[in-house]
Protein backbone atom coordinates (compact mmCIF):
# COMPACT_ATOMS: atom_id res chain seq x y z
CA UNK A 1 0.00 0.00 0.00
CA UNK A 2 1.21 3.36 -0.75
CA UNK A 3 -0.62 6.35 0.21
CA UNK A 4 -1.13 9.72 -0.65
CA UNK A 5 0.89 10.41 2.31
CA UNK A 6 4.24 9.87 0.90
CA UNK A 7 5.12 7.67 4.02
CA UNK A 8 6.19 4.68 1.65
CA UNK A 9 5.14 1.41 1.38
CA UNK A 10 3.17 -0.92 3.75
CA UNK A 11 3.59 -4.33 3.45
CA UNK A 12 1.59 -7.15 5.27
CA UNK A 13 1.60 -11.14 4.48
CA UNK A 14 -1.87 -12.05 4.96
CA UNK A 15 -3.43 -15.80 5.37
CA UNK A 16 -7.11 -15.23 4.81
CA UNK A 17 -10.18 -17.95 5.38
CA UNK A 18 -13.86 -18.05 4.83
CA UNK A 19 -15.86 -20.47 7.29
CA UNK A 20 -19.63 -20.26 6.29
CA UNK A 21 -20.18 -16.94 5.59
CA UNK A 22 -17.43 -15.11 7.91
CA UNK A 23 -14.24 -14.01 6.62
CA UNK A 24 -11.49 -13.88 9.20
CA UNK A 25 -6.99 -12.71 8.53
CA UNK A 26 -3.96 -13.51 10.19
CA UNK A 27 -1.25 -10.68 9.61
CA UNK A 28 1.95 -13.26 9.43
CA UNK A 29 4.63 -9.92 9.20
CA UNK A 30 4.60 -6.29 8.28
CA UNK A 31 6.66 -3.60 7.85
CA UNK A 32 6.44 -0.51 6.45
CA UNK A 33 9.60 0.65 3.78
CA UNK A 34 10.17 4.55 3.28
CA UNK A 35 10.96 5.79 0.22
CA UNK A 36 13.77 7.46 -0.45
CA UNK A 37 13.92 11.04 -0.77
CA UNK A 38 14.27 11.61 -4.29
CA UNK A 39 11.69 9.04 -5.16
CA UNK A 40 9.65 11.09 -2.04
CA UNK A 41 10.44 13.87 -4.48
CA UNK A 42 9.89 12.81 -8.16
CA UNK A 43 6.53 11.01 -6.70
CA UNK A 44 5.42 14.42 -5.06
CA UNK A 45 5.72 15.99 -8.33
CA UNK A 46 4.34 13.45 -10.72
CA UNK A 47 1.75 15.82 -11.86
CA UNK A 48 3.66 17.95 -13.67
CA UNK A 49 6.12 15.34 -15.37
CA UNK A 50 5.94 14.86 -19.25
CA UNK A 51 4.22 11.60 -20.93
CA UNK A 52 7.80 9.65 -21.56
CA UNK A 53 9.37 10.99 -17.62
CA UNK A 54 5.56 9.74 -16.35
CA UNK A 55 5.85 6.35 -17.75
CA UNK A 56 9.83 6.15 -16.71
CA UNK A 57 8.53 6.75 -12.52
CA UNK A 58 6.03 4.27 -13.18
CA UNK A 59 8.56 1.21 -14.20
CA UNK A 60 10.84 2.89 -11.40
CA UNK A 61 8.03 2.82 -8.58
CA UNK A 62 7.37 -0.69 -9.66
CA UNK A 63 10.89 -2.40 -9.22
CA UNK A 64 11.51 -0.48 -5.77
CA UNK A 65 7.80 -1.92 -4.84
CA UNK A 66 9.31 -5.36 -6.14
CA UNK A 67 12.65 -4.71 -4.62
CA UNK A 68 10.95 -4.09 -1.53
CA UNK A 69 9.16 -6.97 -1.64
CA UNK A 70 11.54 -9.66 -2.21
CA UNK A 71 13.59 -8.44 0.92
CA UNK A 72 10.13 -8.11 3.07
CA UNK A 73 9.11 -12.28 1.65
CA UNK A 74 12.66 -13.15 2.81
CA UNK A 75 12.82 -16.11 4.68
CA UNK A 76 8.87 -15.85 5.07
CA UNK A 77 6.14 -18.26 3.46
CA UNK A 78 5.51 -17.62 -0.67
CA UNK A 79 2.46 -15.82 -1.00
CA UNK A 80 -0.07 -16.98 -3.57
CA UNK A 81 -0.36 -13.42 -4.88
CA UNK A 82 0.70 -9.93 -4.50
CA UNK A 83 -1.98 -7.02 -4.44
CA UNK A 84 -0.72 -3.87 -5.01
CA UNK A 85 -2.60 -0.82 -4.67
CA UNK A 86 -0.08 1.69 -6.31
CA UNK A 87 0.65 5.18 -5.54
CA UNK A 88 -1.97 7.51 -6.81
CA UNK A 89 -1.27 10.46 -9.21
CA UNK A 90 -4.12 11.48 -10.90
CA UNK A 91 -7.73 10.76 -9.67
CA UNK A 92 -10.75 13.16 -12.13
CA UNK A 93 -13.79 10.37 -11.42
CA UNK A 94 -16.10 12.95 -13.19
CA UNK A 95 -13.61 12.91 -16.23
CA UNK A 96 -13.86 9.13 -15.50
CA UNK A 97 -10.15 9.00 -15.25
CA UNK A 98 -8.05 7.65 -11.89
CA UNK A 99 -3.76 6.10 -12.58
CA UNK A 100 -1.95 4.49 -9.79
CA UNK A 101 1.33 4.21 -10.68
CA UNK A 102 3.66 1.34 -10.00
CA UNK A 103 3.43 -1.36 -12.91
CA UNK A 104 1.48 -4.63 -11.89
CA UNK A 105 3.13 -6.04 -14.93
CA UNK A 106 6.90 -5.13 -13.84
CA UNK A 107 6.47 -6.68 -10.66
CA UNK A 108 5.27 -9.87 -11.62
CA UNK A 109 8.41 -10.05 -14.26
CA UNK A 110 10.34 -9.20 -11.10
CA UNK A 111 9.18 -11.50 -8.47
CA UNK A 112 7.76 -13.99 -10.61
CA UNK A 113 4.54 -13.65 -8.33
CA UNK A 114 1.01 -13.04 -10.18
CA UNK A 115 0.37 -9.05 -9.14
CA UNK A 116 -3.55 -7.83 -8.41
CA UNK A 117 -3.46 -3.87 -9.27
CA UNK A 118 -5.30 -1.03 -10.91
CA UNK A 119 -7.71 -1.93 -8.43
CA UNK A 120 -9.86 1.52 -9.18
CA UNK A 121 -9.78 1.70 -12.63
CA UNK A 122 -12.90 -0.44 -13.92
CA UNK A 123 -15.37 1.53 -11.17
CA UNK A 124 -14.47 4.89 -12.68
CA UNK A 125 -15.15 3.30 -16.09
CA UNK A 126 -18.32 2.42 -14.89
CA UNK A 127 -19.06 6.23 -13.41
CA UNK A 128 -17.91 5.22 -9.98
CA UNK A 129 -15.58 7.13 -8.23
CA UNK A 130 -13.10 4.93 -7.82
CA UNK A 131 -12.66 5.29 -3.94
CA UNK A 132 -13.11 4.61 -1.07
CA UNK A 133 -12.51 1.06 -1.54
CA UNK A 134 -11.26 -0.47 1.84
CA UNK A 135 -15.39 -0.02 3.35
CA UNK A 136 -16.00 -3.01 1.07
CA UNK A 137 -13.17 -5.08 3.21
CA UNK A 138 -14.70 -3.04 6.64
CA UNK A 139 -17.77 -4.86 5.70
CA UNK A 140 -16.76 -7.82 6.01
CA UNK A 141 -13.40 -7.91 8.43
CA UNK A 142 -14.35 -5.23 10.70
CA UNK A 143 -18.43 -5.27 10.43
CA UNK A 144 -18.48 -5.75 14.20
CA UNK A 145 -17.76 -1.43 14.60
CA UNK A 146 -20.13 0.45 13.77
CA UNK A 147 -18.14 2.82 11.37
CA UNK A 148 -14.78 2.50 10.23
CA UNK A 149 -12.81 5.88 10.14
CA UNK A 150 -9.70 6.03 8.18
CA UNK A 151 -6.94 9.16 9.16
CA UNK A 152 -4.56 9.10 6.33
CA UNK A 153 -3.77 11.49 3.61
CA UNK A 154 -7.51 12.22 3.62
CA UNK A 155 -9.68 11.00 6.07
CA UNK A 156 -12.81 8.75 5.14
CA UNK A 157 -15.10 6.94 6.68
CA UNK A 158 -17.69 3.90 6.13
CA UNK A 159 -20.65 2.60 8.18
CA UNK A 160 -24.07 0.69 7.69
CA UNK A 161 -27.17 2.92 7.83
CA UNK A 162 -30.73 1.28 6.88
CA UNK A 163 -29.16 -2.10 6.12
CA UNK A 164 -26.28 -0.96 3.35
CA UNK A 165 -22.62 0.11 3.59
CA UNK A 166 -21.92 4.24 3.54
CA UNK A 167 -18.79 5.44 2.21
CA UNK A 168 -17.26 8.83 1.72
CA UNK A 169 -13.69 10.63 1.58
CA UNK A 170 -14.26 13.31 4.21
CA UNK A 171 -11.29 15.83 4.26
CA UNK A 172 -7.45 16.61 3.86
CA UNK A 173 -5.77 15.14 6.78
CA UNK A 174 -2.38 14.32 6.80
CA UNK A 175 -1.73 15.76 3.08
CA UNK A 176 -2.71 18.92 4.84
CA UNK A 177 -0.69 18.53 8.19
CA UNK A 178 2.45 17.08 6.25
CA UNK A 179 2.37 20.09 3.97
CA UNK A 180 2.30 22.65 6.60
CA UNK A 181 4.89 21.20 8.60
CA UNK A 182 7.41 20.50 5.59
CA UNK A 183 6.93 24.39 5.65
CA UNK A 184 9.10 24.23 9.21
CA UNK A 185 11.15 21.45 7.84
CA UNK A 186 9.32 18.79 9.13
CA UNK A 187 8.24 15.88 7.44
CA UNK A 188 5.23 15.81 9.71
CA UNK A 189 4.16 17.24 13.04
CA UNK A 190 4.48 14.51 15.86
CA UNK A 191 1.44 14.29 17.91
CA UNK A 192 0.29 17.34 16.78
CA UNK A 193 2.48 19.41 18.80
CA UNK A 194 2.89 22.79 16.92
CA UNK A 195 -0.59 22.57 16.13
CA UNK A 196 -1.16 22.73 20.00
CA UNK A 197 0.69 25.64 20.32
CA UNK A 198 -1.01 27.43 18.01
CA UNK A 199 -4.10 29.74 17.79
CA UNK A 200 -7.47 29.18 15.89
CA UNK A 201 -7.91 31.57 13.04
CA UNK A 202 -12.05 32.23 12.54
CA UNK A 203 -11.51 33.34 9.21
CA UNK A 204 -9.54 30.48 7.75
CA UNK A 205 -11.28 28.22 9.45
CA UNK A 206 -14.89 29.42 8.56
CA UNK A 207 -12.93 29.26 4.71
CA UNK A 208 -12.28 25.88 4.66
CA UNK A 209 -15.72 24.77 6.46
CA UNK A 210 -17.34 26.57 3.39
CA UNK A 211 -15.73 24.46 0.27
CA UNK A 212 -18.71 23.15 -2.03
CA UNK A 213 -17.23 19.55 -1.48
CA UNK A 214 -18.26 19.32 2.15
CA UNK A 215 -22.12 20.15 0.79
CA UNK A 216 -22.30 17.65 -1.32
CA UNK A 217 -24.28 14.76 -1.04
CA UNK A 218 -23.65 11.09 -2.32
CA UNK A 219 -20.69 9.14 -3.25
CA UNK A 220 -17.64 11.36 -3.75
CA UNK A 221 -13.78 11.07 -3.02
CA UNK A 222 -10.92 13.51 -2.63
CA UNK A 223 -7.91 13.52 -5.09
CA UNK A 224 -4.35 15.09 -4.33
CA UNK A 225 -5.70 18.01 -7.63
CA UNK A 226 -8.24 18.91 -5.40
CA UNK A 227 -5.97 19.28 -2.35
CA UNK A 228 -3.77 21.41 -4.65
CA UNK A 229 -6.01 23.15 -6.59
CA UNK A 230 -8.83 24.42 -3.78
CA UNK A 231 -7.46 23.21 -0.36
CA UNK A 232 -4.39 24.58 -0.56
CA UNK A 233 -4.77 28.20 -1.74
CA UNK A 234 -6.69 28.78 1.27
CA UNK A 235 -3.51 27.87 3.38
CA UNK A 236 -1.27 29.95 0.97
CA UNK A 237 -3.47 32.51 1.52
CA UNK A 238 -3.44 33.39 5.08
CA UNK A 239 -1.02 35.60 6.55
CA UNK A 240 -0.99 33.37 9.45
CA UNK A 241 2.21 31.47 11.55
CA UNK A 242 2.26 27.96 10.49
CA UNK A 243 1.70 27.11 13.90
CA UNK A 244 -1.59 28.83 13.41
CA UNK A 245 -2.71 27.39 10.19
CA UNK A 246 -1.94 23.97 12.12
CA UNK A 247 -4.03 24.47 14.86
CA UNK A 248 -7.05 25.87 12.50
CA UNK A 249 -7.02 23.24 9.83
CA UNK A 250 -6.88 20.76 12.87
CA UNK A 251 -10.39 21.90 14.06
CA UNK A 252 -11.78 21.85 10.83
CA UNK A 253 -10.15 17.94 10.34
CA UNK A 254 -12.66 17.37 13.71
CA UNK A 255 -15.33 19.23 12.51
CA UNK A 256 -15.76 17.48 9.51
CA UNK A 257 -14.89 14.24 10.75
CA UNK A 258 -17.47 14.62 13.69
CA UNK A 259 -20.04 15.98 11.53
CA UNK A 260 -19.69 13.25 8.68
CA UNK A 261 -19.67 10.39 11.85
CA UNK A 262 -22.84 11.55 13.13
CA UNK A 263 -24.29 9.53 9.99
CA UNK A 264 -23.85 5.90 12.11
CA UNK A 265 -26.58 4.35 13.74
CA UNK A 266 -24.31 3.18 16.72
CA UNK A 267 -21.76 4.73 18.93
CA UNK A 268 -18.46 2.72 18.46
CA UNK A 269 -16.12 4.23 15.63
CA UNK A 270 -12.96 2.00 14.80
CA UNK A 271 -9.97 4.90 14.08
CA UNK A 272 -6.92 3.72 11.98
CA UNK A 273 -4.17 5.17 9.69
CA UNK A 274 -1.39 7.72 10.48
CA UNK A 275 -3.74 10.51 11.81
CA UNK A 276 -4.56 7.94 14.82
CA UNK A 277 -1.12 8.85 16.28
CA UNK A 278 -2.11 12.55 16.64
CA UNK A 279 -2.88 13.33 19.91
CA UNK A 280 -4.23 16.84 19.36
CA UNK A 281 -6.46 15.47 16.54
CA UNK A 282 -7.97 12.87 18.53
CA UNK A 283 -8.53 15.04 21.40
CA UNK A 284 -10.18 18.15 19.24
CA UNK A 285 -12.14 14.98 17.52
CA UNK A 286 -13.36 13.97 20.83
CA UNK A 287 -14.52 17.55 21.86
CA UNK A 288 -17.18 17.39 19.04
CA UNK A 289 -17.78 13.83 18.11
CA UNK A 290 -20.54 11.96 20.69
CA UNK A 291 -19.15 8.75 18.85
CA UNK A 292 -16.69 6.57 21.17
CA UNK A 293 -13.61 6.51 19.17
CA UNK A 294 -11.99 2.91 19.28
CA UNK A 295 -7.80 2.85 18.55
CA UNK A 296 -6.99 -0.30 17.86
CA UNK A 297 -3.87 -2.47 17.79
CA UNK A 298 -0.61 -0.75 16.22
CA UNK A 299 -0.91 -3.31 14.00
CA UNK A 300 -3.83 -2.52 13.08
CA UNK A 301 -4.02 0.77 13.17
CA UNK A 302 -0.66 1.43 10.56
CA UNK A 303 -1.29 -2.00 8.12
CA UNK A 304 -5.36 -1.90 8.45
CA UNK A 305 -5.28 -1.03 4.37
CA UNK A 306 -2.81 -3.09 2.96
CA UNK A 307 -4.59 -6.20 5.08
CA UNK A 308 -7.79 -4.69 2.58
CA UNK A 309 -6.22 -4.31 -0.54
CA UNK A 310 -4.75 -7.98 -0.05
CA UNK A 311 -8.29 -8.75 0.79
CA UNK A 312 -9.62 -6.98 -1.83
CA UNK A 313 -6.86 -8.58 -4.05
CA UNK A 314 -8.58 -12.09 -2.39
CA UNK A 315 -12.04 -11.47 -3.77
CA UNK A 316 -10.52 -10.66 -7.11
CA UNK A 317 -8.65 -14.12 -7.27
CA UNK A 318 -11.81 -15.59 -6.30
CA UNK A 319 -14.29 -13.82 -9.35
CA UNK A 320 -16.12 -12.00 -6.11
CA UNK A 321 -17.67 -8.69 -6.27
CA UNK A 322 -15.01 -6.19 -4.23
CA UNK A 323 -16.18 -2.92 -5.11
CA UNK A 324 -19.85 -1.64 -4.38
CA UNK A 325 -21.72 0.84 -6.28
CA UNK A 326 -23.60 1.93 -3.26
CA UNK A 327 -20.31 3.45 -2.13
CA UNK A 328 -18.65 4.58 -5.06
CA UNK A 329 -22.01 5.52 -7.35
CA UNK A 330 -20.56 3.03 -10.35
CA UNK A 331 -23.57 1.20 -11.84
CA UNK A 332 -22.80 -2.31 -10.60
CA UNK A 333 -21.44 -4.10 -8.13
CA UNK A 334 -18.18 -5.43 -9.55
CA UNK A 335 -14.58 -7.45 -9.36
CA UNK A 336 -12.10 -4.95 -9.91
CA UNK A 337 -8.60 -5.45 -10.46
CA UNK A 338 -6.05 -6.30 -13.15
CA UNK A 339 -4.29 -9.63 -12.98
CA UNK A 340 -0.13 -10.68 -14.13
CA UNK A 341 0.60 -14.00 -13.83
CA UNK A 342 3.44 -14.64 -11.99
CA UNK A 343 5.93 -16.62 -14.93
CA UNK A 344 8.89 -17.27 -13.34
CA UNK A 345 9.79 -19.19 -9.90
CA UNK A 346 12.65 -16.41 -8.71
CA UNK A 347 15.00 -17.49 -5.84
CA UNK A 348 13.43 -14.97 -2.96
CA UNK A 349 16.65 -15.38 -1.12
CA UNK A 350 18.51 -13.72 -3.96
Amino acid sequence: MSGTSLDGLDMALCRFAKTDDRWTYEVIAAQTYPYEEALRARLSEATGLNACEFVKLDVELATVMAGAVRRFLAGQVRPDFIASHGHTVFHQPAARLTVQIGSGAVIAALTGITTVCDFRAEDVALGGQGAPLVPAGDERLFGHYAACLNLGGFSNISFRREGRRIAFDISPCNMAFNYLSGQLGMAFDKDGETARRGVVNPALLDRLNRLDYYRRQGAKSLGKEWFDAVFRPCLDDAPLSVADKLRTVAEHVAQQIARAAEGSEDETVLVTGGGARNGFLIERLCVFSKRKLVIPDALTVDFKEAIIFAFLGVLRMRGEVNCLSAITGSNTDHCGGAVYLGNTLIDLQA
